[in-house]
């Protein structure tokens, strides 16, 4: 066959020679079939809403990530979102029944193939919002999410949600006087609010007749930094996690959110019903805080005390025990405060935080700012309340254990943070689901939180 080919091509000019080559070669190529690629469509693998008084969360958790755009309309206010390279699916459809009748935001979602490609979500709204749309890539057990937050126009501030309370305020003339003053830390908001405009006073009842106690009224020359609170508690409570963010779960399914909260409803009770004392909650229902928002709460409220309340998991179910930790500037007092913090510092990854929203000054909280005096005021109110946790429970350390938790770089406040229990351990887990355990923390938290003012009245914010 070599000898035919070239008795075939001899006295070819070389240059023919290859240009018919390059022409049977181009031919052959056409003739191989060419398989399209099919482009695997995206799709929505879970939809999630978090509604509460601070802003509502939409969540749709996809198993790639997707471009969203979003725009406004008025008369009557809605969103519109665009979502690129999806399809409708029985899942997305699920999102119309997930809006909750008492959702402070959101009316009723309508959702549709806007075009080839492209899904359209119009959200009717129950008030103007201060919409913030981003993606986050996948960590734990989350694949792709695209995050949906509306927060409400006029920023939210701390003050006025304790003011406007439906409970008795045994601290209300007090707290009236914090909201009419300036405060240097700014109200929680995001990219697109307004802050209020002036502190509103609230309705108080009037001093009975015959009663010399005058109302509050601003002071006629420039206020204090911080009012006389005579002797007067504001603590701030923090249950950790929530929302989007579980915490750590136990075997039998028991989240920390969930068993956190319910703590720490309880010690507001107690605190609340104590004359001479308040406590403020940085969240009160099922839905997520970034971490230095926790911290610029209990600071916009001019706290006299904040602690951070969680449950404890370890790689290891045989770990148990009750702990209380405090911040150190100087690395962790060992290998298990180091990792728990660590852990704890994680929860704005999964609880999902767009932090390029928020107020420049709230970032600055996140600056290492405590001093040596507010960690030694810590330290004093955590061993006091460690001490009342061993009454009821086993301690893992007997002392109080110190790391970098971002929660408790509060500057000016003393601030611990409480492992209740480790729900990774099933006996302890048992335990916090209990209500009778839950009852004995919180009693516990309460006898330290005395302890500590009563050993430290000095420490109680000054004038």
């Amino acid at each position: 066959m070599a000898d035919d080919s070239l008795s075939r091509h001899a006295g070819t000019p070389p240059a023919d020679l290859a240009r018919r080559r390059l022409i049977a070669g181009a031919t052959t190529l056409l003739l191989i079939p060419i398989v399209p690629r099919v482009a695997h469509a995206a799709s929505i693998v879970a939809v999630r809403t978090w509604p509460a008084d601070e802003y509502t969360r939409v969540t749709l958790e996809m198993d790639t990530e997707l471009k969203a755009e979003h725009f406004m309309l008025d008369g009557p206010d809605r969103l519109v979102v665009d979502i690129d390279g999806l399809t409708l699916n029985s899942t997305l459809n699920e999102l119309v029944s997930k809006v909750r009748p008492n959702d402070p935001y959101i009316g009723g979602v309508r959702v549709g193939q806007n075009r080839p490609g492209v899904v359209r979500l119009v959200l009717d709204l129950k008030q103007p919002v201060a919409p913030q749309i981003f993606t986050l890539k996948p960590i734990g057990e989350y694949k792709y999410r695209l995050v949906l937050d509306l927060y409400p126009k006029v920023a939210q501030d701390p003050l006025l949600a304790i003011l406007d309370s439906k409970d008795p305020d045994p601290l209300a003339d007090v707290l009236e006087q914090l909201a009419q003053q300036s405060s240097d830390a700014p109200v929680p908001s995001v990219q697109g609010q307004t802050l209020p405009q002036t502190a509103r006073k609230p309705d108080l009842p009037s001093p009975p007749a015959g009663s010399s106690r005058p109302r509050s009224t601003p002071p006629a020359t420039a206020p204090a930094p911080h009012p006389q609170r005579r002797g007067q508690i504001l603590v701030a409570l923090d249950p950790g996690h929530g929302g989007e963010d579980p915490g750590a779960i136990g075997r039998n399914g028991t989240r920390e959110k969930d068993v956190v909260l319910a703590i720490a409803k309880r010690l507001q009770r107690l605190i609340d019903s104590t004359p001479g004392m308040k406590a403020y909650l940085t969240r009160d229902g099922d839905y997520f805080v970034p971490l230095h928002v926790r911290v610029q709460k209990a600071r916009r409220v001019k706290a006299d005390l904040f602690i951070s309340i969680h449950a404890d998991a370890w790689v290891k179910p045989t770990a148990r025990g009750s702990s209380v930790y405090a911040l150190s500037q100087n690395g962790a007092t060992s290998t298990m405060a180091r990792m728990m913090a660590q852990r704890e510092n994680e929860a704005d990854l999964i609880g999902g935080v767009n932090l390029g929203t928020h107020n420049a000054q709230v970032a600055k909280v996140l600056l290492d700012l405590s001093t040596a005096a507010q960690i030694n005021d810590s330290i004093r109110a955590g061993s006091k309340v460690l001490n009342e946790i061993g009454k009821i429970n086993r301690l893992h350390k007997r002392q109080v254990e110190r790391a970098g938790f971002a929660v408790l770089k509060a500057p000016d406040i003393p601030s611990i943070l409480v492992e209740t229990a480790f729900i990774s351990n099933p006996t302890e887990e048992s335990l916090l689901r209990s209500n009778k355990y839950q009852d004995q923390v919180a009693r516990a938290m309460f006898a330290g939180i005395q302890g500590y003012f009563r050993d430290n009245p000095a420490l109680a914010r000054r004038s």
